[in-house]
């Protein structure tokens, strides 16, 4: 009987299959079902690690990795389930077409108080068209989610934070967005749940800001300066997956050699020549004779 909330009661052997988070910027609290939790002193994190760690241990099978952050037009996909999503509207451009077809999110979404012709309402709601896709493209393909390779889904949304600073917090537009958002993160948790038979864990992290400035990485095409990378700390290189196989391989064999010697040498020296060893055995027979 814990009084924090953060925790739930679950298989320890049953682990989730899919873990799905979606980050939401320019809000401190979403009225979400499910445990919840509050964040201090958020800072920017990144499943870059986590997504290529998947991406080699399971880079026969056909794990979904999929990172997306539509504001910033990138998308970061690995893995042979590649083909399922690379139709996805990704870019600012893209995203804007995709709301004005047919099928679209706007035809069932009460937009109340936002607009179609802003800019900013238009960001808001590609997002949420985004969450719509992901999960409808996952239902036409069931068979990534019921194959034995974990799943990794990470969402940013930034939308709301944009609607809070063109009209503000306290403006109509930005609770009729809050409550849209809330309807379709729920109704996109219970659809991922449901398509993975219950095994998997969809979390939703809402952060006013974060405490540090996000940097994007970009390349260039121009020649880089080199630079000394020296290590004022004299740490030590990081040690890859195979270090602990290749050093118990050394070091149980050092002692089986060792072991094999102190053996030979033990019974070298203590060996009678005349009756241990061929060897003096047939030359002292051959003098017999002679």
């Amino acid at each position: 009987d814990l009084p924090w909330p953060g925790l739930g009661v679950g298989d320890l052997f049953h682990r989730p299959q899919a873990t799905v988070l979606v980050t939401v910027k320019g809000v401190d609290k979403l009225p979400v079902k499910g445990f919840s939790y509050p964040i201090e002193n958020a800072v920017p994190f990144s499943l870059d690690s986590v997504a290529n760690a998947i991406h080699t241990l399971f880079s026969e099978e056909t794990p979904v990795v999929l990172q997306l952050a539509p504001s910033e037009e990138r998308v970061y996909m690995v893995g042979k389930a590649n083909a399922v999503f690379e139709d996805l509207s990704v870019t600012l451009r893209q995203l804007r077409s995709r709301l004005f077809q047919d099928s679209s999110i706007l035809s069932s979404l009460p937009l109340s108080s936002l607009s179609r012709n802003n800019e900013v309402d238009l960001l808001f709601l590609s997002e949420l068209q985004v969450l719509h896709d992901i999960a409808s493209l996952l239902s036409r393909h069931k068979h990534l989610a019921k194959d034995h390779s974990p799943d990794l889904y990470s969402l940013e949304l930034s939308g709301l934070e944009e609607i809070g600073k063109r009209y503000g917090e306290d403006s109509q537009q930005f609770k009729d967005a809050s409550q849209i958002l809330v309807d379709s993160l729920q109704k996109f948790a219970d659809e991922m749940f449901n398509l993975y038979g219950g095994n998997a864990v969809v979390e939703v992290v809402a952060v006013k800001e974060f405490n540090s400035p996000l940097s994007r990485k970009t390349r260039s095409i121009l020649q880089a300066s080199q630079s000394k990378n020296e290590n004022p700390y004299n740490l030590a290189y990081p040690y890859n997956y195979d270090y602990s196989v290749i050093f118990n391989i050394v070091l149980w064999m050092m002692i089986g050699l060792a072991l094999a010697v102190i053996v030979i040498s033990y019974n070298l020296w203590n060996m009678d020549p005349g009756y241990d060893s061929i060897i003096y055995r047939m030359t002292n027979q051959k003098i017999r004779m002679d």
